[in-house]
């Protein structure tokens, strides 16, 4: 899924992130609103929530999904069973992909995890065709959109810092669009995005938001009276019967000049 922050447990990643993705990700593709039939690269793919999303929903004629992590992939492929996806391992920064392949092209909470986005951005436009589109969304990190904020503001409420995706800024509408508008891409389109998710339990909620990986070594390092406060400050914010979570992210879309060259 990442570039700088590897996720390598499928299964345990499907629980933290997985479900969030099905959730945000189906607002996403309704307002893509591609047709179907179409060849799609979902790069940063990872587990293969997102491109499940895509063969139930968008009706492609083939999926490709690429991600750094090898693991991530195996969950992939055994999850997938409409033989329309195919699974490689690769970077976004250099797609193993030849120009103008695809129809769409899209990352799904991984541009802010790249090193280098705009490099990312003008790699999606140059494997997708003219009239093509190329599209992305990501949490609203900085404006407190992520689904486990009030874990991150807990931490914080004890003098330790989460650790956050190292390009959170490229989250932003205004840098999305700024991306998006510089790699050439025209009827440049942002928006935000909404999805709520119920846990049972705060027990529940407390364990899936605690394994992500920009948290859990943080609690990991804490003393017991540490790890406490934190606790006892999440479940104070919400209550015992407040387990309706939502999260925020960011969302662009554009399109390749019909006739443009990549």
């Amino acid at each position: 899924m990442s570039e700088l922050m590897q996720f390598d447990d499928g299964e345990g990643y499907e629980a933290m992130m997985g479900v969030w993705s099905a959730l945000v990700g189906k607002t996403f593709l309704d307002w893509l609103d591609i047709p179907p039939g179409a060849r799609w690269a979902d790069i940063g793919c990872g587990n293969g929530a997102s491109t499940e999303l895509i063969v139930s929903e968008a009706k492609p004629e083939a999926v490709e999904g690429l991600d750094p992590s090898e693991a991530q992939l195996a969950f992939a492929r055994l999850r997938h069973r409409a033989g329309l996806a195919n699974y490689k391992v690769g970077s976004a920064l250099q797609l193993p992909y030849e120009d103008d392949v695809f129809d769409v092209a899209i990352m799904a909470l991984v541009i802010f995890f790249v090193s280098e986005p705009a490099r990312a951005v003008s790699e999606l436009v140059r494997v997708v065709r003219p009239g093509g589109t190329v599209a992305a969304y990501a949490w609203d990190i900085e404006g407190g959109g992520f689904p486990y904020e009030d874990v991150h503001a807990a931490m914080r409420g004890v003098g330790v810092e989460p650790l956050l995706p190292p390009r959170s800024e490229a989250a932003g509408l205004d840098v999305l669009e700024g991306l998006w508008s510089q790699a050439g891409l025209i009827d440049v389109e942002t928006r935000e995005l909404t999805a709520t998710r119920v846990f049972s339990t705060f027990d529940d909620y407390w364990s899936v938001a605690t394994s992500a990986p920009g948290i859990a070594p943080v609690l990991a390092k804490l003393s017991t009276e540490q790890l406490d406060r934190v606790s006892n400050a999440v479940l104070g914010s919400r209550g015992e019967a407040d387990f309706a979570v939502r999260g925020r992210a960011h969302a662009v879309r554009g399109r390749l000049e019909t006739g443009a060259v990549a």
